[in-house]
C-alpha cells in the first residue's frame, strides 16, 4: 500500500495499535489485552528528530519497535517514504532493513560478547551482501572513525568487554549507520551511560544527523535530554500521545495536565527558584483493557463531569501546531 505524503515527510504513522494478549491459562481463550500502543499518529520529516517522552511503561519502546518491524502492529499503518512497511515481505523487507536501524538502550546487552568490534559493525554489511571482505573492513574502519573510536585499527579486533560503556554505545551507533540508513530509532541511548559522557554521545548523534541526513525517533524519559536533542516532542501516557509540538513550545507552555506535572518535576539548577508543583492523584493506571474515557481521568486535577462521560479526547491542534488530547484545553 502506498500513500501520498509531502515530499519532506519521511515517516507517517496512522492510528497505530499494539495489543498484547494476557494469558488466562493453557486451555482458556484470551479475553484481556494489554494496550501498549493505542491509536497513535504522528509524522517525522526528513532530517528531523522527534522526541517520544513519558514515564516507564507508557509504550515508548513498543512504538519504536513497531517502527523498525521488531514488533508487528495489531492495527494501523506505518509509512516510510509513502510505503506501508507492514505489508513488506522478502526482498522489499530486506531493503527496508537497510533504510531503518535501531540503537538500543543498554550497550552492555546489545553487543554480542563473543563477536569482535569488526564483526559487530560488519554484520549488517554481510547480511545485506554489501562489498567484499576488504571493502567491509574499510567501511568498518571508516564508521569507527566517524563515531570517534580512533585510531580504528586499535578497536577492530577487540571485544565488547574491553571497552567502556561510552565506547560500546559508539560501536552500536557505528553499526546502526554502517548501511547509511535514512531513519534511526534511538531508545534512550544515553540513559545507561555516565553523566560525564552523555553529552558527547548526544553531540555525536546530532553531528551524524547533519552529515548523513538521518531522521530520528528519540525515545527518552528525560525531558532535559529531549530539549537538547529534539526538534519536536510527543508525550505519551498509557499508550496514548497526550501532547505534541515544537520542543521549546511544549517545554515553556505545556497544555495537558500530565505534561504540566512532568515538567514541574524537572529539577532546576537554581536554589533560589521556586517552581509550583502540580499535584496529581494516585498512581499510574493499568493498561490492561482500559476504560474508554481519558487515560488520565483518575489522576487529572482539572477533570469535569464531561470527561467521565466522553471517550478519550482526540489529539487536536490547539494552535500553531501544538497538539493536546484534553477537553479542558481550548
Amino acid at each position: 500500500m502506498v500513500v501520498d505524503i509531502q515530499t519532506d515527510t519521511l515517516v507517517k504513522v496512522e492510528r497505530l495499535k499494539k495489543l498484547f494478549p494476557v494469558s488466562r491459562g493453557m486451555f482458556r481463550a484470551v479475553k484481556n489485552y494489554l494496550h501498549a500502543v493505542d491509536d497513535v499518529s504522528f509524522e517525522i520529516k526528513k532530517g528531523e528528530i522527534l522526541g517520544l517522552a513519558g514515564e516507564s511503561g507508557c509504550g515508548k519502546t513498543t512504538t519504536g519497535k513497531l517502527l523498525v518491524r521488531l514488533e508487528e502492529p495489531t492495527e494501523g499503518h506505518i509509512f516510510l517514504n509513502g510505503v506501508d512497511i507492514a505489508t513488506l515481505e522478502g526482498r522489499d523487507l530486506k531493503k527496508f532493513r537497510r533504510n531503518v536501524q535501531m540503537i538500543f538502550q543498554d550497550p552492555y546487552e546489545s553487543l554480542n560478547p563473543r563477536m569482535t568490534i569488526y564483526d559487530t559493525v560488519a554484520e549488517p554489511l554481510a547480511v545485506q551482501r554489501i562489498g567484499n571482505i576488504v571493502e567491509r573492513q574499510e567501511r568498518v574502519a571508516e564508521m569507527l572513525s566517524v563515531v570517534g573510536l580512533t585510531p580504528p585499527e586499535s578497536f577492530l579486533f577487540r571485544f565488547p568487554h574491553e571497552l567502556s560503556g561510552g565506547q560500546r554505545q559508539r560501536v552500536a551507533i557505528a553499526r546502526a549507520i554502517a548501511l547509511n540508513p535514512a531513519f534511526i530509532v534511538a531508545d534512550e541511548p544515553t540513559s545507561m551511560l555516565d553523566v560525564s559522557i552523555r553529552t558527547g554521545v548526544m553531540k555525536l548523534m546530532m553531528e551524524l544527523r547533519e552529515k548523513f541526513e538521518i531522521s530520528y525517533l528519540y525515545i527518552t524519559h528525560d525531558l532535559s535530554v529531549a530539549r537538547y536533542m529534539c526538534d519536536r516532542i510527543a508525550i505519551m501516557y498509557l499508550g496514548k500521545i497526550v501532547e505534541m509540538g515544537e520542543t521549546e513550545e511544549v517545554i515553556q507552555n505545556p497544555l495537558h495536565p500530565y505534561a504540566r506535572a512532568l515538567l514541574s518535576a524537572v529539577p532546576i539548577p537554581d536554589p533560589n527558584y521556586k517552581r509550583e508543583a502540580i499535584e496529581i492523584k494516585g498512581g499510574v493506571g493499568k493498561p490492561i483493557d482500559p476504560n474508554p474515557q481519558c487515560r488520565f481521568l483518575d489522576r487529572c486535577p482539572v477533570a469535569v463531569p464531561h470527561c467521565e462521560e466522553a471517550p478519550h479526547p482526540p489529539l487536536e491542534d490547539k494552535g500553531g501546531g501544538h497538539y493536546a488530547a484534553c477537553y479542558e484545553v481550548k
